[in-house]
């Protein structure tokens, strides 16, 4: 199973859980005091360097006199070891709790974007894309840019932009002609890392459209590496594709000359600071003691440069956080996905299809037009040959594919896609299994035990669970059998509260008595709703026949 396929046949339309208000309001909590703490270490290690260069300059001016003698070590001695240690301390505590919230708001932010992504029409227009890993790798690198905004850009750019404001203002008091230097180079700072985060920005482009093309001729040409060396295009193919990832690398090395660049031009800002305001303070008339409140303010700088040494990481996370913002847009703007608290939606009488023809994911028409209506207590069976449109006609009802033409009415009303998706549960025969619990797989939390259960007995496979160790068992695609998968897929429609139940191949599989058994309990089970099922093998006897 790819890391992300078309939507588990079970869940429809299940949207994603939202933090409670107290879960924001921790979050929110836990980034306040990550804010106070890293706006406290960085003023202690301003004020370490302040205090240690004001202690030195005080020592060297006391000299070895009568003044060194009844000069007090012991308070800026303390002061340098208090200072040091808060700045330690609000440097891990800032780390703790920021990084907490950090994840905390990755897990709204996560479930949020994927939620999105199967929701989206993109998804389910064409699911088969989602398996293309070169895709796959940019839409998890997005994720991760997007989570990691707040802790990467937002929050290094506020804390600096503290120190600066704190730093200017002293800077005004002590050598008011210091702060039109300082401004020139912030603002000469400020205009290289916008042209750095163009270059970045652009580099950055140039490295996926790069490395995606690369990804995918290389992915093509290992798959088919005998049938190319035949034709001796192995080294062609090759060679293709290792083109893309040299220009992907290309991109880079630019991405981190323009880095460098910026890089290089903060490294200076400390020292500058510094002298501008040592200068500054010496044209005021400033000799001597009188310099030290000069030093004091100027060795301050020198600590906040230091710590301008993150600019670089701030611009490269604002220019992949945007991109990010962007790329994920496509999936999350305009989709709109149901509160967890929504009512559940009426019992449904009759499913109708006017004049409907569906569609294949290319959007090309495929089958014949149709004009029925499915009702509840009736079951049917869609029959046709392989390729004749079963699959697609279910997704197309279940509201996960669009039709070429006419319309899907439910009790005579014309739902959009995402509405019928809330009231019908597709079951396709490509069950997913997850890397999960068995109680987790079968996608019914609300449902007791007792009832899992009799769902598992339903379709014939409580002993096997039994016997691998019970509902909290672990268990993955490659642990069940073909047969197995498709059992506990069909316990998921046992399972389910909806009025619709969509079965694609139940008895795939499965052998014919086996078959026949499940099936004719599930229509049993399913007698007070409407219940469509495709199959290659004969319908049960009664059930109503739809041929493709």
């Amino acid at each position: 199973m790819s890391a992300i396929a078309e939507p588990a046949a079970g869940a429809p339309g299940r949207a994603a859980p939202e933090p409670s208000g107290t879960d924001r309001a921790a979050s929110a909590g836990r980034w306040r005091l990550a804010f106070f703490l890293a706006g406290l270490s960085l003023l202690a290690g301003i004020l370490l360097a302040s205090v240690s260069v004001w202690f030195l300059g005080a020592v060297a001016l006391a000299g070895a006199g009568s003044a060194a003698i009844a000069f007090d070590f012991h308070t800026p001695g303390a002061l340098v070891r208090l200072f040091a240690l808060t700045r330690t301390l609000g440097k891990y505590g800032e780390r703790l709790s920021g990084h907490a919230a950090a994840l905390a708001d990755q897990v709204s932010l996560r479930l949020t974007i994927f939620e999105a992504m199967t929701e989206a029409p993109a998804t389910r227009a064409a699911g088969w894309q989602l398996s293309r890993e070169e895709r796959l790798a940019d839409w998890l690198e997005d994720v991760e840019d997007r989570d990691d905004e707040r802790l990467r850009v937002q929050f290094p750019a506020a804390t600096l932009a503290f120190g600066f404001a704190l730093l200017f203002a002293a800077t005004l008091f002590a050598a008011p002609l210091a702060g039109a230097p300082i401004l020139v180079f912030v603002g000469t700072l400020l205009l290289l890392g916008r042209r750095a985060m163009g270059r970045i920005a652009a580099s950055e482009a140039a490295l996926r459209t790069a490395r995606r093309a690369g990804s995918s001729e290389l992915g093509t040409a290992l798959a088919a590496l005998v049938p190319l060396a035949a034709e001796r295009r192995r080294e062609e193919c090759l060679g293709s594709a290792l083109a893309g990832f040299r220009a992907a690398e290309a991109a880079r090395r630019r991405q981190a000359e323009a880095v460098a660049t910026l890089d290089l031009a903060a490294g200076f800002f400390g020292p500058i600071a510094v002298t501008a305001l040592m200068i500054a303070a010496f044209h005021a008339g400033a000799r001597g003691g009188a310099l030290l409140p000069a030093a004091f303010v100027g060795f301050g700088w020198l600590a906040l440069g230091e710590a301008a040494g993150a600019l670089s990481r701030i611009v490269v996370g604002r220019v992949k956080a945007k991109a990010a913002r962007a790329n994920l847009a496509v999936w999350t703007d305009g989709i709109a996905r149901p509160s967890g608290n929504s009512p559940a939606p009426a019992a449904v009488a009759e499913i109708g299809l006017r004049g409907l023809r569906v569609a294949a994911p290319d959007g090309r028409p495929i089958g014949r037009v149709l004009d029925l209506t499915f009702r509840r207590g009736r079951p049917t069976a869609v029959t046709g040959v392989s390729g004749s449109g079963k699959t697609t006609l279910l997704k197309t009802i279940a509201g996960w594919l669009d039709p070429a033409e006419g319309t899907v009415t439910i009790d005579g009303a014309g739902l959009d896609a995402a509405a019928r998706r809330r009231r019908v549960h597709l079951c396709l025969h490509d069950a997913a299994i997850l890397a999960d619990t068995v109680r987790a797989n079968l996608f019914a939390d609300g449902a007791s035990d007792a009832e899992l259960r009799a769902a598992l007995a339903a379709v014939e496979m409580d002993r096997r669970i039994a016997e691998g160790g019970g509902l909290d068992a672990w268990i993955t695609q490659d642990a069940l059998s073909l047969g197995e998968a498709q059992r506990l897929n069909l316990a998921r429609a046992f399972l389910t509260e909806a009025s619709v139940i969509l079965l694609d191949e139940p008895t795939e599989h499965l052998d014919a008595a086996q078959a026949i058994r499940i099936l004719a309990r599930l229509r049993l089970h399913a007698k007070d709703r409407i219940l469509v099922y495709a199959a290659h093998r004969p319908p049960l006897s009664g059930d109503a026949v739809v041929p493709l």
